[in-house]
Protein backbone atom coordinates (compact mmCIF):
# COMPACT_ATOMS: atom_id res chain seq x y z
CA UNK A 1 0.00 0.00 0.00
CA UNK A 2 2.81 2.40 0.85
CA UNK A 3 4.55 1.67 -2.45
CA UNK A 4 1.34 2.19 -4.41
CA UNK A 5 0.58 5.44 -2.61
CA UNK A 6 4.11 6.68 -3.12
CA UNK A 7 3.94 5.88 -6.83
CA UNK A 8 0.63 7.72 -7.20
CA UNK A 9 1.43 10.84 -5.15
CA UNK A 10 5.22 11.15 -5.47
CA UNK A 11 6.28 9.23 -8.61
CA UNK A 12 9.76 10.76 -8.71
CA UNK A 13 10.41 9.76 -5.11
CA UNK A 14 9.13 6.27 -5.91
CA UNK A 15 11.66 5.95 -8.72
CA UNK A 16 14.52 7.01 -6.44
CA UNK A 17 13.59 5.45 -3.10
CA UNK A 18 12.64 1.96 -4.24
CA UNK A 19 15.97 1.11 -5.94
CA UNK A 20 17.83 2.50 -2.92
CA UNK A 21 15.81 0.50 -0.40
CA UNK A 22 15.09 -2.76 -2.23
CA UNK A 23 16.93 -5.00 0.29
CA UNK A 24 14.92 -4.00 3.42
CA UNK A 25 11.65 -3.69 1.48
CA UNK A 26 11.97 -7.17 -0.05
CA UNK A 27 13.03 -8.62 3.31
CA UNK A 28 10.04 -6.95 4.99
CA UNK A 29 7.55 -8.38 2.48
CA UNK A 30 9.01 -11.87 2.85
CA UNK A 31 8.93 -11.54 6.64
CA UNK A 32 5.25 -10.49 6.59
CA UNK A 33 4.37 -13.47 4.40
CA UNK A 34 6.36 -15.81 6.66
CA UNK A 35 4.65 -14.40 9.75
CA UNK A 36 1.19 -15.01 8.29
CA UNK A 37 2.08 -18.57 7.30
CA UNK A 38 3.57 -19.27 10.73
CA UNK A 39 0.42 -18.01 12.45
CA UNK A 40 -1.81 -20.40 10.53
CA UNK A 41 0.52 -23.40 10.84
CA UNK A 42 0.82 -22.85 14.58
CA UNK A 43 -2.93 -23.30 14.88
CA UNK A 44 -2.63 -26.73 13.28
CA UNK A 45 0.60 -27.82 14.97
CA UNK A 46 0.65 -30.43 17.72
CA UNK A 47 2.94 -30.63 20.74
CA UNK A 48 6.41 -29.16 20.36
CA UNK A 49 5.59 -28.07 16.81
CA UNK A 50 3.78 -25.04 18.23
CA UNK A 51 6.98 -23.78 19.84
CA UNK A 52 8.74 -23.87 16.45
CA UNK A 53 5.94 -21.90 14.81
CA UNK A 54 5.92 -19.44 17.74
CA UNK A 55 9.62 -18.83 17.09
CA UNK A 56 8.92 -18.45 13.36
CA UNK A 57 6.15 -15.93 14.05
CA UNK A 58 8.47 -13.98 16.35
CA UNK A 59 11.26 -13.99 13.76
CA UNK A 60 8.99 -12.78 10.97
CA UNK A 61 7.55 -10.01 13.14
CA UNK A 62 10.99 -8.87 14.35
CA UNK A 63 12.46 -8.82 10.85
CA UNK A 64 9.48 -6.88 9.44
CA UNK A 65 9.78 -4.24 12.18
CA UNK A 66 13.55 -3.97 11.72
CA UNK A 67 13.21 -3.50 7.96
CA UNK A 68 10.55 -0.79 8.30
CA UNK A 69 12.85 1.45 10.30
CA UNK A 70 15.86 0.59 8.14
CA UNK A 71 13.85 2.25 5.37
CA UNK A 72 13.17 5.36 7.47
CA UNK A 73 16.74 5.46 8.76
CA UNK A 74 18.00 5.23 5.19
CA UNK A 75 15.81 8.18 4.23
CA UNK A 76 17.03 10.28 7.14
CA UNK A 77 20.71 9.70 6.44
CA UNK A 78 20.16 10.62 2.77
CA UNK A 79 20.13 8.83 -0.57
CA UNK A 80 22.80 9.25 -3.22
CA UNK A 81 21.04 10.92 -6.18
CA UNK A 82 22.39 12.23 -9.48
CA UNK A 83 20.06 13.64 -12.10
CA UNK A 84 16.94 12.36 -10.28
CA UNK A 85 18.34 8.80 -10.33
CA UNK A 86 19.71 6.66 -7.54
CA UNK A 87 23.48 6.17 -7.85
CA UNK A 88 24.26 4.40 -4.57
CA UNK A 89 24.61 0.72 -3.78
CA UNK A 90 22.52 -1.93 -2.06
CA UNK A 91 24.61 -1.84 1.11
CA UNK A 92 24.74 1.89 1.94
CA UNK A 93 23.79 1.20 5.54
CA UNK A 94 25.35 2.79 8.61
CA UNK A 95 25.15 2.42 12.37
CA UNK A 96 22.41 5.05 12.36
CA UNK A 97 20.08 2.94 10.20
CA UNK A 98 20.67 -0.12 12.39
CA UNK A 99 19.96 1.95 15.51
CA UNK A 100 16.69 3.16 13.96
CA UNK A 101 15.71 -0.42 13.21
CA UNK A 102 16.36 -1.53 16.79
CA UNK A 103 14.37 1.46 18.10
CA UNK A 104 11.29 0.52 16.07
CA UNK A 105 11.55 -3.15 17.05
CA UNK A 106 11.56 -2.11 20.70
CA UNK A 107 8.76 0.40 20.09
CA UNK A 108 6.49 -2.18 18.49
CA UNK A 109 7.19 -4.52 21.39
CA UNK A 110 6.12 -1.77 23.79
CA UNK A 111 2.91 -1.13 21.83
CA UNK A 112 2.11 -4.85 21.84
CA UNK A 113 2.71 -5.11 25.57
CA UNK A 114 0.50 -2.08 26.27
CA UNK A 115 -2.21 -3.51 24.04
CA UNK A 116 -2.14 -6.77 26.02
CA UNK A 117 -2.42 -4.80 29.27
CA UNK A 118 -5.54 -3.17 27.84
CA UNK A 119 -7.17 -6.32 26.45
CA UNK A 120 -6.17 -9.14 28.82
CA UNK A 121 -6.57 -10.09 32.45
CA UNK A 122 -5.10 -12.57 34.91
CA UNK A 123 -1.53 -13.93 34.72
CA UNK A 124 -0.88 -12.66 31.17
CA UNK A 125 -1.98 -9.17 32.15
CA UNK A 126 0.34 -9.13 35.17
CA UNK A 127 3.24 -10.52 33.16
CA UNK A 128 2.88 -7.79 30.54
CA UNK A 129 2.62 -5.11 33.20
CA UNK A 130 5.87 -6.30 34.79
CA UNK A 131 7.79 -6.26 31.51
CA UNK A 132 6.31 -3.04 30.09
CA UNK A 133 8.25 -0.72 32.39
CA UNK A 134 11.59 -2.24 31.36
CA UNK A 135 10.62 -2.13 27.70
CA UNK A 136 9.55 1.52 28.00
CA UNK A 137 12.93 2.49 29.50
CA UNK A 138 14.66 0.67 26.63
CA UNK A 139 12.52 2.46 24.01
CA UNK A 140 13.15 5.87 25.57
CA UNK A 141 16.90 5.23 25.69
CA UNK A 142 16.89 4.32 22.00
CA UNK A 143 14.78 7.40 21.16
CA UNK A 144 17.31 9.61 22.94
CA UNK A 145 20.18 7.96 21.05
CA UNK A 146 18.45 8.44 17.69
CA UNK A 147 17.51 12.02 18.59
CA UNK A 148 21.09 12.91 19.51
CA UNK A 149 22.48 11.24 16.39
CA UNK A 150 19.99 12.75 13.91
CA UNK A 151 21.27 16.37 14.02
CA UNK A 152 24.79 15.09 13.30
CA UNK A 153 23.77 13.60 9.96
CA UNK A 154 25.30 15.39 6.94
CA UNK A 155 22.01 16.85 5.67
CA UNK A 156 21.86 20.22 7.48
CA UNK A 157 19.52 18.72 10.09
CA UNK A 158 21.12 20.74 12.88
CA UNK A 159 19.84 23.98 11.36
CA UNK A 160 16.30 22.61 11.11
CA UNK A 161 16.19 21.62 14.77
CA UNK A 162 18.21 24.17 16.72
CA UNK A 163 18.37 27.46 14.84
CA UNK A 164 15.94 30.34 15.22
CA UNK A 165 13.06 30.55 14.24
CA UNK A 166 12.93 26.78 13.56
CA UNK A 167 13.23 26.26 17.29
CA UNK A 168 9.66 27.52 17.71
CA UNK A 169 8.46 24.52 15.71
CA UNK A 170 10.83 21.89 17.04
CA UNK A 171 10.88 22.74 20.76
CA UNK A 172 7.32 21.47 21.48
CA UNK A 173 8.25 17.98 20.23
CA UNK A 174 10.66 17.04 23.07
CA UNK A 175 8.52 18.89 25.61
CA UNK A 176 5.39 16.94 24.65
CA UNK A 177 7.44 13.74 24.55
CA UNK A 178 8.55 14.37 28.14
CA UNK A 179 4.94 15.00 29.25
CA UNK A 180 3.70 11.83 27.57
CA UNK A 181 6.52 9.84 29.13
CA UNK A 182 5.51 11.08 32.59
CA UNK A 183 1.86 10.26 31.85
CA UNK A 184 2.86 6.80 30.65
CA UNK A 185 4.76 5.83 33.80
CA UNK A 186 2.14 7.35 36.10
CA UNK A 187 -0.67 5.45 34.41
CA UNK A 188 1.39 2.27 34.59
CA UNK A 189 2.01 2.76 38.32
CA UNK A 190 -1.66 3.56 38.88
CA UNK A 191 -2.55 0.23 37.20
CA UNK A 192 -4.63 1.93 34.52
CA UNK A 193 -5.45 -0.34 31.60
CA UNK A 194 -5.95 1.94 28.60
CA UNK A 195 -3.81 5.01 29.32
CA UNK A 196 -0.42 3.30 28.85
CA UNK A 197 -1.45 2.33 25.34
CA UNK A 198 -2.72 5.82 24.51
CA UNK A 199 0.47 7.39 25.89
CA UNK A 200 2.66 5.04 23.87
CA UNK A 201 0.64 5.92 20.74
CA UNK A 202 1.32 9.58 21.45
CA UNK A 203 5.05 8.91 21.84
CA UNK A 204 5.09 7.17 18.45
CA UNK A 205 3.22 10.05 16.80
CA UNK A 206 5.70 12.58 18.18
CA UNK A 207 8.65 10.49 16.98
CA UNK A 208 7.25 10.47 13.46
CA UNK A 209 6.55 14.20 13.73
CA UNK A 210 10.23 14.61 14.49
CA UNK A 211 11.01 12.53 11.41
CA UNK A 212 8.93 14.86 9.23
CA UNK A 213 10.62 17.91 10.72
CA UNK A 214 14.01 16.39 9.95
CA UNK A 215 13.03 15.64 6.35
CA UNK A 216 11.13 18.82 5.46
CA UNK A 217 11.21 20.34 2.87
CA UNK A 218 12.87 17.31 1.29
CA UNK A 219 11.13 14.03 0.66
CA UNK A 220 14.30 12.31 -0.53
CA UNK A 221 17.20 14.00 1.25
CA UNK A 222 19.37 15.74 0.48
CA UNK A 223 18.04 17.15 -2.81
CA UNK A 224 14.50 16.12 -3.84
CA UNK A 225 11.76 18.19 -2.19
CA UNK A 226 8.10 17.30 -1.65
CA UNK A 227 7.06 19.78 -4.33
CA UNK A 228 9.55 18.47 -6.92
CA UNK A 229 8.57 14.85 -6.28
CA UNK A 230 4.80 15.42 -6.40
CA UNK A 231 2.56 14.20 -9.20
CA UNK A 232 0.73 16.69 -11.49
CA UNK A 233 -2.01 18.77 -9.89
CA UNK A 234 -4.82 16.92 -11.73
CA UNK A 235 -3.55 13.55 -10.49
CA UNK A 236 -3.31 14.80 -6.91
CA UNK A 237 -6.86 16.18 -7.08
CA UNK A 238 -8.16 12.83 -8.36
CA UNK A 239 -6.35 11.00 -5.57
CA UNK A 240 -7.71 13.44 -3.00
CA UNK A 241 -11.29 12.69 -4.03
CA UNK A 242 -10.61 8.96 -3.84
CA UNK A 243 -8.99 9.27 -0.43
CA UNK A 244 -11.87 11.40 0.85
CA UNK A 245 -14.21 8.51 0.02
CA UNK A 246 -12.16 5.46 1.01
CA UNK A 247 -10.38 6.69 4.16
CA UNK A 248 -13.61 7.39 6.12
CA UNK A 249 -14.91 3.96 5.06
CA UNK A 250 -11.74 2.27 6.36
CA UNK A 251 -11.85 4.25 9.60
CA UNK A 252 -15.52 3.45 10.07
CA UNK A 253 -14.93 -0.26 9.54
CA UNK A 254 -12.02 -0.18 12.00
CA UNK A 255 -14.11 1.57 14.67
CA UNK A 256 -16.93 -0.93 14.11
CA UNK A 257 -14.56 -3.89 14.42
CA UNK A 258 -13.19 -2.55 17.70
CA UNK A 259 -16.72 -1.97 18.97
CA UNK A 260 -17.72 -5.56 18.15
CA UNK A 261 -14.66 -7.08 19.85
CA UNK A 262 -14.42 -4.61 22.73
CA UNK A 263 -13.70 -5.72 26.27
CA UNK A 264 -11.21 -8.10 27.79
CA UNK A 265 -10.13 -11.29 26.06
CA UNK A 266 -10.42 -14.42 28.14
CA UNK A 267 -8.83 -17.85 27.93
CA UNK A 268 -10.62 -20.11 25.49
CA UNK A 269 -12.03 -17.32 23.35
CA UNK A 270 -11.17 -17.27 19.64
CA UNK A 271 -10.23 -20.07 17.26
CA UNK A 272 -6.44 -19.58 17.51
Amino acid sequence: MLGGGLFAVFPLAYGVILPALYPPIIAMLLALVFRGVAFEFRFRAIGRGRAWWDAAFFGGSALAALCQELVLGGLLQGIAVSGNSYVGGWWDWTGFTILCGLAVMAGYTLLGSCWLIWRTEGPLHERCRRHTRTMAVTVLALIVMVTLWTPMLPNSLTARWFRWPNLLLTAPVPLLLALLTIAFFRSLSARRHGLPLLSSYGIFVLCYAGLLISLYPNLVPPSISFRAAAAPHASLLFLLVGAAITVPMILGYTVYAYAVFKGKMRAGEGYH
